[in-house]
């Protein structure tokens, strides 16, 4: 299990999160949601050591991972999806998969099951990363995060930008994740596009953890979602 246990988070002296507690059990897709700024992407880069913590703590499997470096958090298997995919844009795409292996020591089994999951990228492997389209890349980040084979994955805002047909394949990747015993956090906007697939949901506001329920609750709860993500009933 990732345990997030009341950390407080700055830049510089500015303040991001405030006592910000969060859990996740393997197998289980865990959204957060909230406004621009409330500190969704901040949770994030804490978990992955991008972001220090100063107080609280963080854990996998009883493990502390609040005092390692950004570095030594992906060795013990969780992978991370930014926003805005940070792909390696003037390297293949097999390239920038083996990236991904090399973090754990991984081969060319992890790197086969990956490619069932997103077959185009197969016919892709020669082609630089800079040249495929968003929705591809956005593939391409997924799959180097699953490289890893990681117990946790940390996606943020994947369907950002994409196409209809590729939010679907995005959401079909991460429901067989799932099934495969494996932990999101997912951050997304498009509050329809997470909730038909979401376990729990996390409100975030103003930096903290407001509220958290089973996503069949919150789906009959607009008032929710009106208050603490600005949007109606989906």
């Amino acid at each position: 299990m990732l345990d997030v246990r009341e950390i407080d988070c700055f830049y510089g002296d500015v303040q991001v999160l405030r006592g910000l507690s969060l859990h996740v059990q393997p197998g289980e897709i865990l959204c957060l949601l909230g406004r621009n700024g409330a500190g969704k992407t901040t949770t994030l880069k804490a978990i992955m050591g991008l972001v220090r913590v100063r107080a609280g703590t963080i854990s996998l499997d009883g493990r502390a991972l609040s005092d390692m470096t950004a570095p030594e958090v992906p060795r013990l298997g969780l992978g991370y999806v930014p926003q805005g995919r940070r792909l390696f844009a003037e390297l293949t795409v097999a390239e920038n998969l083996e990236i991904g292996l090399m973090t754990r020591g991984h081969g060319a089994e992890t790197r086969d099951r990956t490619l069932g999951l997103f077959p185009v990228l197969r016919e892709r492997l020669n082609q630089r990363a800079g040249t495929l389209s968003g929705g591809e890349q956005q593939m391409l980040a997924m799959a180097r995060a699953l490289c890893l084979d990681p117990s946790v994955l940390l996606l943020d805002e994947p369907t950002e930008g994409l196409m209809p047909s590729m939010i679907g394949r995005i959401r079909d990747v991460v429901v067989s994740l799932r099934e495969a015993g494996v932990a999101t956090i997912l951050v997304e906007q498009r509050v329809d596009a997470v909730l038909s697939i979401a376990d729990r949901v996390c409100f975030i506001e103003s930096g903290r953890s407001r509220e958290t329920l089973a996503a069949e609750a919150v789906r009959d709860r607009p008032d929710l979602l009106q208050r603490y993500v600005g949007v109606g009933a989906v």
